[in-house]
């Protein structure tokens, strides 16, 4: 594997123009201080799940090695959700932290990061409902009650409606808790700088915070405090873990079909968290945009940049803007104070010199929709440098 440095592709660009563009104020590559970790910019690699690990054991492979490696002149790499047990695991191709091998295969990229230069952080992911009897050998997925999402599990054969989850019973809860603190502990072990605790979205801890998707009367349901506890008692379990600057959580209220259709009780619970992880001292909360229009819904007043002025004032800590974001919209929420950092997602799949980019000014490539969720090297690894001689992929 041969990964360029910085200062090679910064030569190849064209030095007296990187070199103007290095000293200059834009905001997206100063450097940052986020919890324990020196970041040389602001750009942020969002997770994004590709569908690259072994499919029988869940172990990442030496090919997402070298692609993570490819991206190391991010701030940060967010590196994709992260399955933190056999009941967690929920989406075909994708890794676990729970094993030995899997430890050791994320050892291989984090050592391949770190030699290149990076900085990487796990994301902790246990998908509830979302998952299928399928990707569990016919076992029933759990969640906080029995109430089927109405979205679709990614399987081996492909995507299929989600079945009604079995609610996990008060021993489940503790030794689901608990699985986040061994998957915390085994990040550390594997090299990561740090964790991402993965709280929105479609997923377990959604599915407890959404009053859709918990119906439960006991100390886990009906009040906001209650459907959030089992939020807080994961992220106590974590602390014990690994030391609060080097913690994150991804949070934000969404809108999508089915039973993840925004209500009115979206953003309270939303803002009840957001505050009451302020007394944590959190390295960063990572806060999606909109994915859907949220026109005529109770969350209409978040749209574009309505999610991040609403929540800045809220969250005391450092905070990732994330979803749709492209270099002056990013430069802009940094510049007025909206975010102190960006989450690309979808940039990074065709542009692992995504900072050399932005620091040149040159043109992004186009990524190859058809290889994003496939296998192998094609569309995942292959993506070259910018070279000004040359055009860009399309």
């Amino acid at each position: 594997m041969m990964v360029m440095s910085r200062e090679a592709i910064f030569r190849d660009l064209g030095h007296p123009k990187l070199r103007h563009a290095r000293e200059s104020s834009e905001p997206l590559l100063t450097p940052y201080r986020m919890g324990d970790i020196d970041l040389p910019n602001r750009v942020i690699m969002a997770p994004l799940t590709r569908m690259r690990a072994n499919p029988d054991d869940h172990v990442p492979t030496i090919l997402q090695a070298e692609y993570y490696a490819q991206r190391a002149s991010a701030g940060l790499i967010v590196a994709e959700a992260t399955a933190i047990s056999p009941e967690g695991f929920g989406w075909a191709d994708t890794p676990g932290l729970w094993s030995e091998e899997q430890v050791r295969g994320w050892g291989r990229v984090t050592d391949a990061v770190h030699a290149a230069g990076g900085r990487i952080i796990a994301q902790l992911w246990h998908t509830g409902a979302m998952s299928h009897p399928d990707l569990r050998d016919g076992v029933q997925p759990v969640s906080a009650s029995d109430v089927d999402p109405l979205q679709f599990s990614v399987t081996r054969t492909g995507r299929k409606p989600t079945v009604t989850p079995r609610p996990l019973t008060k021993d489940d809860i503790r030794a689901t808790v608990a699985d986040f603190g061994r998957a915390a502990r085994n990040a550390s072990v594997a090299g990561f700088d740090g964790i991402q605790i993965l709280a929105n979205y479609l997923y377990l801890i959604s599915q407890f915070l959404n009053a859709a998707t918990n119906l439960r009367t006991d100390e886990y349901g009906g009040s906001l405090e209650n459907r959030s506890r089992l939020l807080f008692e994961v992220v106590e379990t974590v602390l014990n873990e690994v030391e609060a600057k080097r913690v994150g959580i991804k949070i934000s209220p969404m809108h999508e079909g089915g039973a993840f259709r925004a209500n009115d009780e979206t953003l309270p619970i939303t803002e009840y968290a957001v505050r009451k992880l302020n007394a944590y001292n959190l390295s960063h909360l990572l806060l999606m945009g909109n994915t859907t229009d949220f026109s005529g819904t109770p969350l209409e007043k978040l749209a574009d940049d309505g999610m991040f002025r609403h929540f800045r004032p809220i969250y005391k800590g450092t905070l990732i803007a994330n979803v749709n974001m492209y270099r002056e919209r990013g430069n802009r929420l940094i510049a007025e104070g909206l975010a102190d950092l960006i989450a690309f997602g979808r940039p990074y799949i065709a542009n692992p010199d995504l900072v050399q980019r932005f620091a040149a000014g040159a043109p992004l490539a186009e990524l190859d929709w058809e290889t994003v969720y496939a296998s192998g090297p094609h569309g995942y690894s292959d993506y070259p440098t910018y070279q000004p001689s040359q055009p860009t992929r399309s």
